[in-house]
């Protein structure tokens, strides 16, 4: 049975109106929406026919990543009452979940890449949604450029749509081919900022390796968090060797739990972390928490300051991972999921500028 009151609630829900009209008259458009607004599960939802009253077609989400691709379709299924692999199925590398009436396919970027190239129609297909397309990567770029190839030489009835989390959607409307931008509001709660840069200077981020003072500071800020703020706590670290680090750090907790969220949690933890927990938390996780998911009951963020993203290593031609410091749009982005639900606040683990 699907469920009106949850589907109803969602803010990006006055938006759907206009996205329809631009979709009609333009075939694509960019969708501004910020986190936790419903713009990666009701969207797709209202253009596939499944929810409202619109024609029935075929929708494929493209995500930037496979914890976000399988969340959003379980999301999805969960909100029409039904299970992934029925009208919502997933792609992504090494599992299909799709079955022979699915109407909304949520993809990674690559398996989209893929596909495109062994069938460059996109026979079947009647939309495609690039989710999270602010965070900029080589995958959606390319999908973005052959999809639009595509819709000019090919099938110039394929509606495109390119959703964000930030405002700075200018570039993707010119990219496709002047789209309108049609912007839903958030319902942001007041993030109270606590500066708590580690007492004695620690070494920068070199290649993939972190100064382990830091991972030690940060894990000391989760312990002031938890004692100081009501609430989850939401800590961002860069990759799957400092989320492990710090969770050894914090040990026993007593009666809060620690999960660890990454690209190679089981989808039992993804499942965790994406529901209400009978006990308090403390979720480690990776960028992908920024905007992909949204983790309930969140409170706190304490926040690392760094990331992981590709590099080239131009001395030897070849790309790799390396970890930065993150960017003023990231460090806004997560503290913003404090806010989410209630008030709330950021544990910043660097000096204010």
């Amino acid at each position: 049975m699907i469920r009106y009151d949850a589907l109803d609630a969602l803010p990006v829900r006055s938006a759907v109106p206009a996205l329809a009209d631009a979709l009609e008259g333009d075939g694509t458009a960019v969708l501004v929406a910020p986190p936790g607004t419903g713009k990666t599960t009701l969207v797709p939802l209202v253009l596939s026919g499944l929810a409202g009253d619109g024609p029935a077609r075929r929708v494929v989400v493209a995500e930037p990543r496979r914890i976000a691709a399988r969340a959003a379709a379980r999301r999805m299924a969960w909100l029409l009452g039904e299970k992934p692999g029925h009208s919502v199925g997933f792609t992504v590398r090494g599992e299909r979940v799709v079955g022979r009436h699915t109407r909304v396919e949520v993809v990674t970027t690559g398996v989209l890449l893929q596909r495109l190239q062994r069938d460059q129609e996109l026979a079947g297909v009647d939309v495609v949604v690039i989710d999270e397309c602010h965070e900029r990567h080589l995958d959606a770029d390319t999908v973005a450029a052959f999809l639009w190839d595509v819709r000019q030489a090919l099938r110039p009835e394929l509606r495109l749509v390119a959703a964000s989390a930030t405002t700075d959607a200018e570039g993707w409307a010119r990219l496709l081919g002047g789209a309108p931008v049609v912007e839903a509001a958030g319902v942001a709660h007041p993030v109270e900022v606590v500066w708590a840069p580690p007492a004695r200077p620690v070494r920068p981020p070199h290649g993939m390796r972190v100064d382990p003072a830091l991972l030690a500071h940060v894990a000391s800020v989760v312990r002031l968090a938890l004692a100081e703020r009501d609430g989850d706590v939401l800590c961002f670290l860069p990759g799957v060797g400092e989320i492990a680090r710090v969770a050894g750090l914090l040990g026993d907790l007593g009666a809060v739990d620690v999960l660890q969220v990454h690209g190679r949690a089981p989808a039992a933890v993804q499942d965790a972390v994406l529901t209400a927990g009978q006990r308090r938390r403390v979720v480690l996780a990776t960028s992908v928490a920024e905007s992909s998911l949204t983790v309930p009951g969140v409170r706190v963020v304490v926040d690392a300051g760094l990331a992981r993203e590709p590099r080239v290593d131009h001395a030897r031609g070849l790309s790799g991972l390396t970890t930065v410091r993150a960017s003023r749009a990231a460090g806004r982005q997560r503290a913003g999921r404090a806010g989410r639900e209630a008030p709330g606040t950021v544990y910043r683990c660097w000096t204010e500028a």
